[in-house]
């Protein structure tokens, strides 16, 4: 597909005698399509050249050729306005639909190159609360479009399987786990104990002190704590797995915490031999003061280990395994005091260059409720299994209502009600707190999951009621010049450089916008255009658009992980 931006950009650089690279980063999108397709603001030169922005543009103006490509070349105060060859971009985009289909805006940017994406790691006896869900679909796209930009992405679930917490589950067992049936309902039943442990602990500091020696005796690996641990993990992780089936999830390891038990003493051996680990009453850890961090505790005074040193045996572990580009962690920032005394620490591990510079903590803001923040202590959350079955429960009742005889109405409504769900977490800037609130996750109304469907399902009716679609040699680009056409082009074209500026800034909520615009533009073109036409030209051509939209949309919600169902 034709590169307008780097003709544009040569052609500028052509003309300043400057770096091709500067100039391409300096090239901006207008605001409005009547500003043109690309702008060059001219004051990003004034210092170099020496000049006001508006002769610098002038200047510029007068050297550059317009061609096939580049039609009309404005100025507009300080900035130079670029307008392409609309008939060569139609031409350009829907060719390029056509050789790629459900590969298209896909690229070897990636190519040769290893990135890991840890998300999701819930914690083993707990509940998978809605705190858990945005974590891991957040992970679970960006680990998608990596891969799909050619990327060799490792997708770690880095489970909460080790812990104090654990010591807690196991105290609760010995004294009340005659009362619990944890074949049914497991986690359920987990929570209630560690619920009731845990106000116990509050109560009494002894038993929080037995809770710390069990723990102990699981890192010690004693056969009876090690077997009651490994069936808390082995019924949780069966009930986890039913979600991330519905969600459409997948990983390639769920090594978590408790992989690198056995790992964690190179760690300390490295910070040893690289004079980084100081003692301090009876702990062993990182003085990090001087770089305003704090201290990074490695070992507590009892001999037993933190996530802190999990964390770097994970690292360290991970460098040697995939010999990683990148090593992303999707979690809350909640921890960012945490990654960065982790990340600050490693550089005592000896590790290569490119992996201790690919390592980064993807931050995204916490899930609240209405009545404030979540406990599992407390017992308040909401459970996302609960949360996904009410969605599609809802989904089916207006199905029922509106169109009972629709075809595997069950299958469409669980398409829809997850796809709402998903959509919701990654359609804001993830950096930004939620307030969880059923009205708005299951408003299937406006800029939603569920909008985006109904336009690709409306795409899918256009080709039913043609009744074929178009080969691309007998699509008359010409036809396709009309403003809300070419807006749906415009978009069209753009998907690529949208999953490029995910994987730059990794943000996902990138491309659920830019899905949302999609539909919109290609809502306006279906009603200001009649797509079956007596032209046959006509409505070639408004089919294949059709077409082109409908695979985009379903490839760019599958990348969010969401499934587009065949009515609505």
């Amino acid at each position: 597909m034709i590169n307008f931006k780097k003709i544009v950009a040569e052609k500028i650089a052509k003309a300043a005698n400057l770096n091709l690279e500067e100039i391409y980063s300096y090239i901006e999108i207008p605001p409005n399509q009547d500003m043109g397709d690309y702008a060059f603001p001219c004051f990003k030169l004034a210092k170099v050249l020496k000049k006001a922005p508006p002769v610098i543009a002038t200047e510029l103006k007068e050297k550059i050729e317009e061609d096939n490509n580049v039609e009309k070349v404005n100025i507009v105060g300080g900035y130079l306005n670029f307008y392409i060859n609309k008939l060569e971009l139609t031409k350009s985009v829907l060719t390029e639909i056509d050789l790629k289909n459900d590969n298209y805006g896909s690229n070897e940017t990636g190519k040769d190159k290893t990135i890991i994406v840890e998300y999701s790691s819930p914690n083993i006896a707990k509940p998978f609360h809605i705190g858990h869900l945005r974590n891991t679909v957040i992970g679970s796209a960006l680990y998608k479009i990596y891969k799909y930009l050619g990327y060799n992405a490792i997708g770690i679930n880095h489970l909460g399987d080790y812990g104090t917490q654990f010591g807690k589950m196991i105290e609760g067992y010995k004294r009340w786990g005659t009362e619990y049936d944890l074949e049914n309902n497991p986690i359920d039943q987990c929570m209630d104990i560690y619920v009731r442990i845990n106000n116990l602990c509050k109560e009494d500091e002894s038993v929080l002190e037995q809770c710390r020696e069990n723990f102990k005796k699981i890192e010690d690996g004693d056969p009876y704590y090690v077997e009651i641990w490994n069936k808390f993990k082995n019924l949780s992780l069966k009930e986890f797995q039913k979600i991330y089936d519905l969600l459409g999830v997948t990983f390639d390891s769920f090594n978590g915490e408790a992989f690198y038990s056995d790992k964690m003493d190179e760690v300390v051996e490295k910070l040893q031999e690289n004079s980084c680990l100081k003692d301090s009453e009876g702990a062993k850890i990182v003085d990090l003061e001087d770089k305003g961090l704090g201290v990074c505790i490695i070992k507590k005074s009892d001999g037993s280990s933190i996530y802190a040193t999990r964390d770097l045996a994970a690292i360290l572990y991970r460098a040697k395994t995939y010999d990683f580009d990148k090593c992303l962690y999707v979690v809350a920032y909640e921890q960012n005091l945490h990654f960065k005394q982790i990340f600050e620490v490693a550089k005592c591990l000896d590790l290569p260059k490119k992996c201790l510079n690919g390592l980064e903590h993807v931050a995204y803001g916490m899930v609240r409720l209405t009545t404030g923040k979540m406990s599992t202590r407390e017992g308040t959350v909401i459970k996302v299994d609960e949360l996904l079955q009410e969605a599609i429960d809802r989904v089916e009742k207006v199905i029922e209502d509106k169109n009972p005889e629709m075809e595997n109405k069950e299958e469409e409504a669980k398409k829809i009600g997850i796809g709402a769900v998903i959509f919701n977490n990654v359609c804001s800037t993830i950096i930004k707190d939620q307030v969880f609130d059923w009205n708005t996750v299951l408003n299937f109304n406006g800029e939603t999951g569920p909008y985006i469907q109904y336009i690709y399902v409306r795409t899918k009716s256009v080709l039913e009621k043609a009744g074929y679609i178009p080969n691309i040699e007998d699509v008359k680009f010409e036809v396709l010049q009309d403003k809300e056409s070419l807006k749906v082009i415009s978009v069209l074209y753009n998907f690529e450089n949208i999953l490029m500026s995910v994987v730059e800034k990794n943000e996902p909520s990138l491309l659920a916008r830019y899905l949302i615009e999609l539909a919109q533009a290609y809502s306006n073109f279906y009603n200001e255009n009649k797509i079956i036409d007596d032209n046959k030209d006509i409505q070639d051509a408004r089919v294949y658009l059709s077409k082109a939209v409908g695979t985009v949309l379903k490839t760019g919600a599958s990348l969010l992980g969401i499934e587009m169902p065949n009515k609505m």
